[in-house]
């Protein structure tokens, strides 16, 4: 059992839990989150751990931990099992010669969460591809799989996402099935991808070739798992992009910044970067605010990165003065990616 959820998290951060269960199947995890409910115990669900910024003093219930890794694929249909390493997932189709989720290359963390978080990178997101999720429904303790529309996927959130704190979610991820294409990429529409592989945006290339283009771009920027590079301690972006709700507003900000913003098209607004608001607003890379344990990531201003000495603490008060200051200057408020547990940050200061 780990003595520390830092052991199990890639921001290397977190307290004890009260207990540990290791699942190696889709069949056990749904078991073991049955009995912890009928004994009234609190559960985290623990897979690659990519997306947890877990509390110094740990968690106060059972850590069940999901291990099963099975990836099975027939004709242009991939299946696999919620512990399967998300990286392997998109290696094995990229191996198989099936395109459609290469973009999503170097992504740390678990198959489970995927649909969870609707896990987007480099113009592609998961609900483009995905074709059923197996839940464990915990209010009746029956399993069944579920087609994408049920799911309330958004722009990095779902309906399984959702859920009361306390309790936990109502439906756990047991399995996830992707319906890819044969032999070709999705469409590449994010630019630089497109100009590091020389391919005209919304054209296609070979998935083996866009995958190595992502992970070289990951990496460039610390976004690939290293133990031995601290900017890759993070749970990845840990802001989302935020989105405004017309033109007028990203005037406003282009005023502030006294340039033009990149800008996105989305479902309910505009979409802005906010790696360019926090650099807009003065934090650079590497950027610490005095603290020594963690920093701003010194590839990616969008990460927040433990530097070996970090407490949850400090990394929630540095999320909380690179927030602050995005909102003083523009007026805009960033929002957390990960899932915190046990812990918050602090109120804006408005």
């Amino acid at each position: 059992m780990p003595e520390l959820l830092s052991e199990l998290t890639t921001l290397r951060l977190g307290g004890p839990a009260r207990a540990y269960v290791r699942c190696e199947s889709a069949v056990e995890t749904a078991r073991e989150v049955a009995r912890c409910d009928a004994a009234g115990e609190p559960v985290l669900l623990v897979g690659g751990g990519s997306n947890l910024v877990v509390a110094d003093a740990g968690f106060d219930g059972t850590v069940v931990h999901l291990r099963g890794e099975r990836i099975e694929i027939e004709g242009t249909t991939l299946t696999a099992e919620a512990g399967a390493v998300w990286d392997e997932v998109v290696a094995a189709s990229v191996a198989a010669g099936l395109g459609g989720l290469e973009c999503l290359s170097g992504i740390p963390g678990s198959a489970g969460a995927t649909p969870v978080q609707n896990v987007g990178a480099y113009g592609v997101e998961v609900a483009s591809w995905l074709d059923a999720v197996e839940l464990y429904h915990r209010a009746t303790g029956e399993t069944a799989w579920v087609a994408p529309e049920t799911l309330g996927l958004g722009y990095r959130t779902s309906r399984l996402k959702q859920h009361d704190a306390a309790a936990g979610p109502a439906d756990v991820v047991l399995r996830v099935r992707f319906a890819l294409s044969d032999g070709v990429s999705a469409p590449v529409r994010y630019g630089e991808l497109a100009r590091a592989l020389g391919a005209e945006a919304g054209g296609t290339v070979e998935p083996a070739r866009a995958r190595a283009e992502v992970l070289a771009l990951r990496r460039s920027k610390g976004m690939v798992l290293d133990p031995a590079d601290h900017d890759t301690w993070s749970v990845g972006s840990f802001f989302t992009n935020p989105v405004v709700s017309d033109d007028a507003a990203v005037a406003r900000v282009e005023e502030a910044a006294g340039e033009s913003t990149p800008r996105y098209p989305a479902p309910a607004g505009i979409k802005l970067s906010a790696g360019w608001l926090i650099e807009r607003a003065g934090f650079h890379r590497g950027f610490a605010g005095g603290r020594t344990g963690v920093s701003l990531s010194t590839k990616h201003t969008l990460a927040l990165t433990n530097r070996g000495t970090g407490t949850t603490a400090e990394l929630l008060a540095l999320a909380a003065e690179v927030r602050d200051g995005v909102f003083a200057r523009f007026g805009v408020e960033l929002h957390p990616e990960p899932v915190l547990v046990g812990a918050e940050l602090p109120s804006l200061r408005r």
